[in-house]
């Protein structure tokens, strides 16, 4: 199920019904306000957040002047969402990483995904050009520092692990001095978590931020914990001071209501959210993109700086140029494949598309979900053939067919449909050279 389905299903429900009116009024304005309160309630929305929510739409939708060229639904939808903007933040903040090296500290509690997404930020600040020291300061939890090694080599980063009888406060100050002495440009403090705040946590966490100073202190939030991640979030303020918040398992979570939540009660800014498992599936959070996501308008901005970042440019050509060229293979379709898979889980693109919250369901499982376990099957039946079937599915006999099915663990039916399908796209290729020829001729 894709974030926040459940709240966009029923706000989608409610601009529907607006649309019938012909003006706004005090009534048709309580009753929309209703079904919206209820909707942000069964999201696991915060009731104090839904209160003044609902009051400030309510101020404005019954305040405004009607633009005859805007319908009411418009209208509503344009006041719901300003105020969905200004309750996730307003705009998009950065991590202080102006000082050399920049200092993160990470805190949260157990399962919150701390140290996966301490990992995530090292890659992504890698990937920029920067130099990342991840430092091992959960010295209780079993196989904590051997996780973070792991991690740390997975994204091909430094890490500092402490010595034996060091406290936390020390190997802070070590890794602080080290990462000064090597010029490394950001050094992460992954520290120790419980599953739930304690006394001891907390003066741990206190005397780290008095020995490093970090300029940033990101709490890592678990979202799908609902309503206890902003008790969480208040509590870790108080005590330690928060300077931003890091939502995770938002993928997992169809209501989504403490990311609308967590921001208003703490004050602290969302600075990204974790959408998926891999490095990549950490993003930077846009309250207005957000918002227009929750409410159906899709986010095509996202979409794109995704799609910039995964797809190779050079590889997109030479697979256009194979096209025109009648020499596109199996293996082309499978490299083709595998650069969509880069872009994320297909349900996840889907939300993006503008109109894609009004599809009907079974239409957006055959794009989502459905879709995703079809490029799967896709990717299964090609590996299974030998190079020279794959260059030419030609030699896809019977019995070829049978052996593909049985390797790939498909049917030999999936497979006739996928070299059916490549067919189709060759064609198609060629109609569109021949159709290119007779532009150029008409041009001349």
């Amino acid at each position: 199920m894709a974030l926040f389905d459940k709240l966009s299903g029923a706000l989608q429900k409610v601009f529907r019904d607006l649309r019938g009116y012909g003006k706004l009024n005090e009534k048709n304005v309580q009753d929309a306000l209703r079904e919206v309160r209820l909707a942000l309630l069964e999201a696991d929305v915060n009731f104090t957040v839904v209160k003044e929510f609902i009051s400030r739409v309510r101020e404005k939708a019954l305040g405004a002047d009607v633009l005859e060229s805007v319908s009411p639904g418009q209208q509503f939808v344009k006041h719901v969402h300003d105020e969905l903007v200004a309750l996730l933040g307003g705009e998009s903040r950065e991590f202080d990483l102006k000082n050399r090296p920049a200092t993160v500290m990470m805190i949260g509690l157990h399962g919150s995904g701390k140290t996966t997404t301490t990992a995530k930020l090292a890659a992504r600040w890698k990937k920029s050009g920067r130099s990342v020291l991840l430092t091992a300061c959960d010295i209780r939890r079993p196989a904590a520092v051997e996780q973070l090694r792991l991690l740390a080599a997975q994204v091909g980063v430094g890490i500092l692990t402490p010595n034996p009888g060091e406290t936390v406060p020390a190997i802070g100050a070590r890794a602080l001095q080290h990462a000064r002495d090597n010029k490394i440009d950001v050094v992460i403090f992954d520290t120790g978590g419980r599953f739930q705040i304690d006394a001891e946590l907390v003066a741990e966490l206190k005397d780290l931020k008095s020995a490093v100073q970090p300029a940033n202190v990101i709490l890592v939030l678990d979202a799908a914990i609902g309503q206890e991640s902003v008790h969480v979030a208040e509590t870790f303020n108080k005590e330690v001071g928060v300077t931003g918040l890091i939502l995770t398992k938002l993928d997992g979570d169809a209501r989504g209501g403490a990311a609308l939540s967590v921001r208003h009660v703490t004050g602290c800014p969302i600075l990204m959210v974790g959408l998926g498992e891999r490095p990549e599936d950490l993003e930077i959070f846009h309250p207005d993109r957000m918002a227009s996501r929750i409410l159906g308008m899709g986010d095509v901005v996202t979409l794109v700086e995704r799609a910039q970042a995964a797809i190779d440019e050079k590889s997109a050509e030479e697979m256009q140029q194979k096209l025109l060229a009648d020499d596109f293979t199996l293996e082309d379709f499978l490299d083709q494949l595998r650069q969509i898979k880069k872009l994320g889980p297909l349900e996840n693109l889907l939300e993006m598309m503008p109109g894609a919250a009004q599809l009907p369901g079974h239409l957006r499982d055959s794009f989502g979900a459905d879709a995703g376990r079809e490029m799967k099957r896709t990717e299964a039946i090609i590996q299974s053939m030998t190079p020279a079937e794959r260059r030419q599915p030609s030699l896809m006999n019977a019995s070829r067919r049978r052996r593909v099915a049985l390797g790939s663990g498909t049917q030999v039916r999936d497979v006739n449909e996928l070299l059916k399908r490549f067919e189709m796209a060759r064609d198609m290729a060629k109609r569109m050279k021949k159709q290119r020829k007779k532009l150029l001729r008409f041009g001349r």
